[in-house]
């Protein structure tokens, strides 16, 4: 398998991330232990969560996610087998969603606890918090990182300055650096990534590890018609894409999936796989015969016309 280097985190890790917001929600306990075994085996290594998974459900608090994949861990004895991502900053309660050095230390705390492990691999800003200094955030992960507590450090969500800000910060203080961004992007939502992020994280060598890979799901052509809107928990959101634009992208994936004898899925996250800033995408699986599927992506080689044919339909 292709492994990629994060960044210039030192962790190397396999091109899909498996996305752990579904585990303790739309994938109960034991279905997440099928599905992140069936993930190990096949060869993957990369497991990505945030503390707050998944407290947007009723009667959840935050941690369920996390929690799923430290028994998971612990049962099956293969931390050292696993690259490890979670995020803190996201809403846990009053006072419990910004980045300052005192929150962070009590975050990690508790995300430990629940992971069962005494280190986590990379440790990323949920999201941008203006009110605290960059420097603060940074001198923070510096001293989970000199503490062995956290290995390496990403952001998601950052704008362009902010991200270009914290690097340089991290340069001329000595700091740690973000190694890696997690931003939206797929072949759907492309803008916000594409007008500036991109080369950033090209020419500071920051990995990226793409979130909403497959687009809740649109981009693996379930969703074509508001009837079909039921199929499963996201089903709902998925009519801001069932426009012209949308349309042409699946059109697309088809024949490229058809002449590769693969899914529309397969190809949508191959497509991201070969884009030069890209590691690993993440993409989440709720049912084991999924995996086989997202697995076969890594293998997926697009020539330069499929790549040209799908960028031209997703533009705009």
């Amino acid at each position: 398998m292709d492994m990629r280097e994060l960044g210039r985190s030192g962790l190397t890790v396999a091109p899909w991330c498996f996305g752990g917001n579904v585990f303790g929600w739309t994938a109960d306990e034991a279905t997440s232990f099928r599905l992140l075994d069936g993930f190990v085996d096949a060869g993957f290594n990369f497991i990505d969560t945030a503390d707050v998974y998944s407290r947007w459900v009723e009667g959840h608090q935050g941690g369920e996610s996390e929690a799923v994949i430290g028994k998971w861990m612990a049962s099956r004895g293969n931390r050292d087998r696993i690259v490890l991502a979670t995020k803190v900053g996201m809403d846990m309660g009053p006072g419990k969603d910004n980045l300052s050095k005192a929150y962070i230390v009590e975050a990690v705390e508790a995300s430990l606890k629940r992971l069962q492990t005494d280190h986590i691999d990379l440790y990323q800003s949920h999201r941008d918090d203006p009110k605290t200094p960059i420097g603060e955030t940074l001198e923070a992960y510096g001293a989970l990182i000199q503490a062995g507590k956290v290995r390496a450090i990403g952001a998601s969500n950052f704008s362009t300055e902010r991200l270009a800000a914290a690097v340089d910060i991290s340069a001329h203080d000595h700091l740690p650096r973000y190694e890696s961004l997690q931003p939206e992007y797929n072949l759907y939502s492309r803008t916000g990534f594409e007008a500036g992020l991109q080369d950033l994280c090209v020419e500071r060598g920051i990995g990226v590890i793409p979130y909403f890979g497959l687009a809740s799901g649109f981009l693996t052509g379930k969703y074509r018609s508001a009837d079909d809107f039921g199929k499963s928990a996201r089903g709902a959101s998925m009519s801001k894409y069932l426009n012209e634009r949308g349309f042409r992208i699946l059109s697309s994936l088809d024949a490229v999936a058809e002449a590769k004898q693969a899914t529309p899925a397969e190809v949508a996250l191959a497509w991201l796989m070969a884009q030069p800033s890209v590691t690993a995408p993440i993409a989440s699986a709720t049912h084991v015969d999924q995996l086989a599927s997202l697995a076969k992506a890594a293998e997926l080689t697009l020539t330069t016309d499929d790549l040209a044919s799908l960028d031209e339909a997703s533009a705009g």
